[in-house]
């Protein structure tokens, strides 16, 4: 059921729901990988991966900068992947594609509460890293680091500008901690949005997701797309138990 819960300690601080995000920035890049080895990465979270075409699923990898927010400004990386609602009908290419959501597998930051928030109000998989970040350059680059390796660096090359209004505004975010997998509604508003074919560039260095991002051939593979949002805001309302 969803939490009733309307505002939560964190760190002797009082967090109300909705949180707001007022202004971020977003790089990102969707890539085709096989369904099976999707399935196998997620399969802790008891959900079913989008197919858009048979055989095929939709692995995403994002970094954001947070400038001002509920929770603070902090970096984050995130690796994702198009779910299926629980329950939904898999038949037909409009039922492998009806009400998607994000599976959000992994999600380091670079700040503690964040950390504590996005873990205790969300079950959101948050770790500490280091995470350098340049969003202001032509190609946007980031890169995952504990104790000085490198788990992953992507870099975004610029697209075209989008109309406004074209993203989806609304998208369920999932998240399984502790054997929990909870549903999260969120609200997007974008801005200076460009986007392209391609344009990404993933290294992979030894961290154990980096290992499974390799099984899923990312270090070789050619993005579907990658797209930049110069300016973001987002709400995020509390989460909804869906599996235990």
């Amino acid at each position: 059921m969803t939490s009733t819960v309307q505002a939560h300690a964190v760190q002797g601080e009082r967090v109300a729901l909705p949180v707001r995000i007022r202004d971020a920035a977003v790089a990102s890049a969707m890539f085709a990988v096989p369904a099976r080895a999707a399935r196998a990465v997620i399969a802790y979270s008891g959900l079913e991966v989008a197919e858009p075409l048979p055989g095929r699923a939709i692995c995403s990898l994002a970094f954001v900068r947070y400038a001002d927010g509920d929770l603070g400004p902090y970096h984050e990386f995130a690796v994702a992947f198009l779910v299926r609602p629980p329950g939904a009908d898999p038949a037909g290419p409009l039922g492998r594609l009806r009400g998607v959501g994000a599976f959000i597998h992994w999600l380091p930051v670079n700040q503690e509460f964040t950390l504590e928030a996005g873990r205790t109000i969300w079950g959101f998989p948050k770790e500490i890293a280091d995470i350098p970040m340049d969003l202001a350059g032509r190609v946007k680059r980031c890169a995952v680091r504990f104790g000085g390796h490198t788990a992953i660096e992507v870099a975004v090359k610029p697209g075209v500008p989008m109309p406004g209004g074209t993203a989806a505004p609304k998208l369920d975010a999932y998240s399984c901690m502790d054997g929990v997998t909870r549903r999260t509604p969120w609200t997007l508003t974008p801005s200076d949005v460009r986007t392209r074919p391609g344009g990404a560039k993933v290294v992979l260095g030894d961290h154990p997701v980096a290992e499974e991002l390799r099984g899923l051939g990312l270090d070789r593979a050619r993005a579907l797309s990658s797209s930049t949002v110069g300016h973001l805001r987002m709400v995020f309302d509390g989460a909804e138990e869906v599996r235990r």
